[in-house]
């Protein structure tokens, strides 16, 4: 399938789960892709492929936590493109513990990347975006950011705040679509990272149900679909049989 009119966006956390995802949806629609992560083995094999099957697809070694490479990476898509569409930040981790385990080191970590690393997103395309009065900053938050469960404490901490960043962003810019999406379990490897033991037992049980990255996707994607004056500020996917 070939959009009429593709769209120039950006994905961070790109070379995995959920953002592996969503690239492969969104190449398969048609869209021009410039990918960033850390690990440029799984990208480059995921854009070899995707170019394989026809997609415009590009990547940059990108870690979010450093200001300088997500700015570099907006501004290739620029360079190359002429404009921004769409940026997704997606770059995410979630090493839980109860807060007595005292991982300050992981704590450290969930803020620079979840949040730090969103706004790093957010300035490195807002004063193309705000030139060309128009484009859509998707923020790829969390459940997690509706209600605070045990071990989670930080990681929720730093996923409301990705909502109130995308809220209060959405209110400051009326010429800009501002979408927040709220996934629930998804199959991924974010609980991966998890280094407390109790947290880790704790996620098994919830992960038993769990939704494939291809449904957070096509949220990404019909929020990108919508006219341009609609903004649809919010989406939360989680498992119909989840109760979380």
């Amino acid at each position: 399938m070939t959009q009429r009119n593709p769209k120039v966006i950006i994905l961070t956390g790109a070379s995995s789960g959920i953002g592996e995802g969503i690239a492969r949806h969104l190449a398969q629609l048609g869209h021009q892709l410039v990918l960033g992560a850390r690990r440029t083995d799984r990208l480059s094999m995921l854009c070899e492929e995707l170019r394989f099957s026809g997609a415009s697809v590009d990547y940059l070694a990108t870690d979010v936590t450093q200001r300088a490479d997500t700015q570099q990476l907006a501004d290739f898509a620029l360079a190359k493109y002429g404009r921004i569409d769409v940026m997704i930040n997606n770059a995410g981790v979630m090493p839980l513990s109860p807060m007595s385990s005292m991982k300050v080191e992981e704590w450290d970590l969930m803020l620079d990347v979840n949040i730090r690393g969103v706004l790093y997103g957010i300035a490195a395309v807002l004063p193309t975006l705000q030139a060309q009065q128009y484009g859509h900053i998707i923020n790829i938050a969390s459940v997690g950011a509706l209600t605070v469960s045990p071990t989670a404490a930080v990681y929720c901490a730093t996923k409301f705040a990705v909502r109130a960043i995308s809220d209060g962003l959405r209110q400051e810019s009326p010429q800009l679509r501002v979408t927040v999406i709220n996934p629930g379990v998804v199959e991924s490897e974010l609980a991966d990272t998890i280094t407390d033991s109790v947290a880790q037992e704790a996620m098994k049980r919830y992960r038993q149900i769990a939704l494939k990255p291809e449904a957070i996707a096509k949220a990404v994607s019909w929020a990108i679909d919508q006219p341009g004056d609609v903004d649809t500020s919010e989406i939360t996917v989680r498992p119909t049989a989840s109760a979380h």
